[in-house]
């Protein structure tokens, strides 16, 4: 390992972190945090905080490195764009199973609670495809390494979301009065899809796929394994 005297200029200077294992030309070099005599000319300081941050096998996440607004507003936007991509998706198919039960064995005229457990049924089936456009498109970057752990705690935030849309629908077809196919898809697709929606968003985001907790599940992932063999 090169002394500090010896460090070509340009070189970074990690301190307290293992020192690596092939040299290489403006290599990150790591030496003990006391350097005798100061830094060499040309030398700074890099935080070991770094390498953990680009450490192979990490997945990294859309939080890294972005200090910069700018890059912050954008990643969020993209995020925003692909999550409505997945949620129109899940639409379409929520849509198109809640009509065709209403219109079928769950079709008011026969049930009274029909229209009900037609939403409840399209919302789960819905709920599945969202999960899947999710895990591996939307947070792919937060994804957690444990997928069971990451589904339930998906379809808790999704099941908020649909006992917002049947709030919305029961609201307006039993209490209400509006019975019509039209005023259901309305409250239920229409109203109730939107603020749920932006529910599901929001805990999505600061819980099932925080970068923090995907970071320190995946790290552990390793362990667990060797713990297990």
């Amino acid at each position: 390992m090169s002394s500090p005297s010896s460090t070509a200029a340009g070189t970074i200077i990690r301190a307290s972190c293992p020192p690596p294992t092939t040299p290489t030309r403006n290599a990150i070099l790591c030496v003990p945090s006391a350097i005798p005599g100061g830094l060499p000319t040309g030398a700074r300081l890099h935080s070991c905080e770094a390498d953990r941050r680009s450490a192979p096998g990490r997945t990294t996440s859309a939080s890294d490195n972005s200090t910069d607004p700018g890059v912050t507003v954008r990643r969020l936007i993209a995020q925003l764009a692909r999550f409505g991509v997945v949620g129109a998706v899940g639409f379409v198919v929520d849509l198109a199973v809640f009509n065709l039960l209403r219109a079928t064995v769950l079709s008011p005229d026969e049930v009274h609670s029909g229209p009900f457990w037609a939403k409840v049924v399209s919302t789960v089936v819905a709920i599945v495809v969202n999960w899947l456009g999710n895990r591996y498109w939307t947070f792919r970057h937060q994804r957690r390494s444990v997928a069971a752990k990451e589904g339930v705690e998906f379809l808790v935030v999704s099941l908020g979301g649909m006992v917002i849309s049947l709030g919305c629908l029961a609201l307006s077809h039993y209490v209400l009065g509006f019975t019509s196919a039209l005023a259901d898809n309305v409250s239920g697709n229409g109203i109730g899809l939107v603020l749920g929606t932006a529910f599901r968003f929001w805990l999505y985001k600061v819980w099932v796929y925080h970068p923090d907790r995907a970071e320190r599940e995946n790290a552990a992932a390793p362990e667990r394994s060797r713990t297990s063999v």
